[in-house]
Parts: C-alpha cells; structure tokens; sequence
C-alpha cells in the first residue's frame, strides 16, 4: 500500500532548509547559497518498516522572519511541519516557542518538530545549555553539510506521521 504525506520545512532565511531537502532527497550538499523563492516541491519513497511505501511530499519554503508571513496556502493540507533554525544564529530560534505556539493554534492536528542546523559549526553542550536557558525543546540536531542525523530524522518523522 502506498501512501502520500505533505511535509513543510518553514524558518528563518539562511538556517538550512534547502540543504536539509537535498541532503535528505538528493543526498547533495552545496556551499553555495541561493535564496529559496516561493517554494520548491520534491518527492522522496520511503519503504517503511512494515512494507509500506510512503511518498514523502517535501515543500521547501522560503524564509520569514515571522512565521505569519508564510503563506497560508503552503501549510494547508500538511501532515508535519519542520521547523528549522540556525544554531549559530540566536535571532533564528530566540522566537521559537512564539512560532510553535502560532503554528499549533493554527494547525492543531500537524506534527511540528524543531531541527536545529548547522551542529559541525558549533559546541553541541553549549548550544544544549542556551536551549535550557531559553526554555527551548528541539527534536533533532543536525548538519546537512556532514548528513549527521538527517537521515534518521526524516525516516523517524515518517514513521511517526504514518503510525
């Protein structure tokens, strides 16, 4: 049996998202940065542990500074929400819990996970202890430049958004 899932990275301009995305469907990692427009739509199969395939619907949007910018028509019809923020960058996730609280008033029945990206520029525990300090909880750290964890990620969310 085959099933379809919409999944939408949303964050800030610069934290990632295209190169998690290709990471994740193409394997490919560019240090060349070019600003996502609009929004850039792929598909990955995914063989799910009990046999079932999933195409995984992956909708790259462009950054916002504040998630009510996002347009309204790429969160409909979405079955996860990644949200992604620079770890190096402060200004990317000092808002997070405002962004989770707008998308979860808007979007009740969409899972929302937290990646924060770029872990081989940064110190793993001192970023942990500033999520502490900031009340923050993030799902998964990751590095599309070095794929840690990226894959894991995106197979767990599959399981999770099928179950």
């Amino acid at each position: 049996m085959k099933l379809s899932k919409k999944v939408v990275l949303l964050g800030h301009f610069g934290v990632g998202k295209t190169s998690l995305f290709r990471r994740f469907i193409d394997n490919e990692f560019s240090e060349d940065y070019k600003v996502t427009l609009g929004v850039q739509i792929k598909k990955k199969v995914i063989e799910m542990p009990d046999g079932r395939e999933l195409s995984m619907i992956i909708w790259d949007t462009e950054g916002h500074t504040d998630i009510e910018d996002t347009r309204k028509s790429y969160l409909l019809g979405s079955n996860a929400f990644i949200y992604v923020f620079d770890l190096t960058r402060i200004d990317t996730y000092k808002d997070l819990n405002q962004d989770l609280e707008y998308l979860s008033k808007n979007h009740p029945k969409v899972k929302v996970k937290v990646i924060g990206n770029k872990l081989d520029l940064v110190n793993e525990k001192e970023v942990t202890k500033k999520f502490e300090e900031l009340n923050i909880t993030v799902d998964c750290l990751t590095s599309a430049k070095t794929n840690k964890n990226v894959q894991d990620f995106f197979v767990n969310l599959a399981e999770e958004i099928t179950a």
